[in-house]
């Protein structure tokens, strides 16, 4: 799409705006439409949970998400529906132009992600959104969703990621992802970091940005997940909602749901908006219940029963695999096991392994780790699993199918994000080579 390396030349902060000014983006509105999803694990789901709720609220609404699972496009959507290619073609050509420009100008690289969180900001303003919600890259402090200016923001989770930028422990981690939320304003934070509290309030306190947290100002109770749906009780403020059902699958879920919630009631609070509590009530429910976000803990198959999902971080594989289990069962599963080589290797394999009896190693044709490492992973993880290898996707997807079939199994694909889309995407008879991921 972008002719630009993945990152920049260093903060992009000076640049973006230089960017954002060329191409007449009103910052002003943007600020006064926007919330911001920053955080280690949830925030896709939730700025999805967001939008959805300001969609059924009545608002035109935008959601800017990272990365794409099948088409780029997928990551600038208004109203639900991903750009269309002439019109990502176009903005893209704008942009590229302006860019171009300002390089001559000022020197200095732009990075491709910098360029698409521009084009979501053009194209949120020409398709004349009311609301919008921003997923942030990397962290918060440098990352392109700043130049937002949101005085709402969310910080899902913190977790060990990407530490040679964002620090070698959680409060700095956690610090650089608030960030991302303007002077003034309030950030909503996940139930993990609670025990970061005394840290993150005091960082705070000298921007006068209001800490909240799930858990605590912001209850969360009687959380019941089960196949056939889930649901749970949300208090803040002057509002409690309860009996809300959630679409999407995973205990993890009821904490991205609840941010999202309270980031929309807390914008709907700052923007002066005049709104019946009924009506806010009713598009939470139906914004919580329509949502659609794939590769989270995803039912692709019932012959046999085939869960993939997109979890990357020990800990968001942690979680998904407890609710796997509290909702399907932990018995007879086939586990399809793959690992990207710049993640953690060792801990994923060490999160997942112990739970199966049988487990197919294979290798994503992106990024995907070499699948006889994993087995040997696997091997010191659980030695008495039954372990097979699979030298490529197509591969896996046949083995794990005629595995199922002759050993009554459930199949259950986990480990990377690019694993789970590569498999499904064969599964139903597409070309995984052929994918283009960022």
């Amino acid at each position: 799409m972008f002719d630009l390396p993945k990152y920049g030349d260093g903060p992009c902060l000076a640049r973006m705006a230089a960017l954002l000014a060329a191409l007449a983006v009103d910052r002003e509105r943007l600020q006064r439409i926007s919330v911001v999803v920053t955080g280690s694990n949830g925030k896709g789901s939730t700025a999805a949970f967001c939008a959805s709720i300001a969609r059924a609220h009545g608002l035109r609404t935008g959601l800017f998400t990272s990365p794409h699972l099948f088409h780029i496009n997928e990551r600038f959507q208004v109203d639900g529906v991903a750009v269309a290619d002439d019109d990502l073609a176009r903005l893209t050509a704008r942009i590229k132009t302006s860019i171009d420009e300002i390089s001559q100008r000022q020197g200095g690289t732009f990075g491709a992600f910098e360029a698409m969180f521009a084009l979501a900001c053009l194209h949120f303003q020409e398709s004349g959104c009311e609301f919008a919600a921003f997923e942030a890259g990397i962290g918060g402090r440098y990352d392109p969703v700043r130049l937002v200016g949101a005085r709402v923001a969310g910080v899902t989770s913190v977790d060990y990621e990407h530490v040679e930028l964002l620090g070698h422990s959680l409060e700095l981690i956690a610090a650089d992802k608030s960030d991302a939320c303007a002077a003034l304003g309030t950030i909503v934070y996940g139930e993990n970091c609670r025990s970061l509290w005394p840290h993150l309030v005091e960082y705070n306190r000298t921007r006068s940005v209001t800490s909240l947290f799930v858990g605590d100002q912001i209850a969360l109770r009687g959380g019941a997940i089960a196949a056939s749906g889930q649901r749970f009780e949300f208090e803040f403020g002057n509002f409690r909602f309860q009996s809300l059902e959630t679409s999407l699958r995973g205990a993890f879920q009821f904490n991205n749901a609840a941010i999202a919630v309270t980031l929309f009631l807390l914008w709907l609070r700052d923007g002066g908006a005049e709104t019946s509590p009924g009506r806010i009530e009713a598009a939470v429910r139906s914004g919580l219940r329509e949502v659609r976000w794939p590769g989270r803990l995803e039912v692709i198959g019932q012959d046999p029963l085939t869960i993939i999902d997109v979890g990357h971080t020990p800990d968001g594989i942690r979680q998904s695999l407890a609710s796997l289990k509290a909702i399907y069962g932990a018995e007879d599963w086939i586990l399809v096991l793959g690992v990207s080589f710049d993640k953690k290797e060792g801990e994923i394999v060490a999160a997942l392994a112990p739970s199966f009896d049988t487990i197919l190693c294979t290798a994503a044709y992106h990024k995907g780790a070499n699948a006889d490492a994993i087995a040997d992973a696997v091997r010191q993880a659980n030695p008495s699993a039954a372990i097979h290898v699979a030298a490529s996707i197509e591969e896996a997807v046949g083995l794990s199918q005629s595995l199922a079939a002759s050993l009554h199994r459930k199949i259950y694909v986990a480990g990377g994000l690019f694993l789970a889309i590569e498999y499904l995407t064969v599964a139903r008879g597409g070309r995984a080579r052929e994918l283009k991921f960022f």
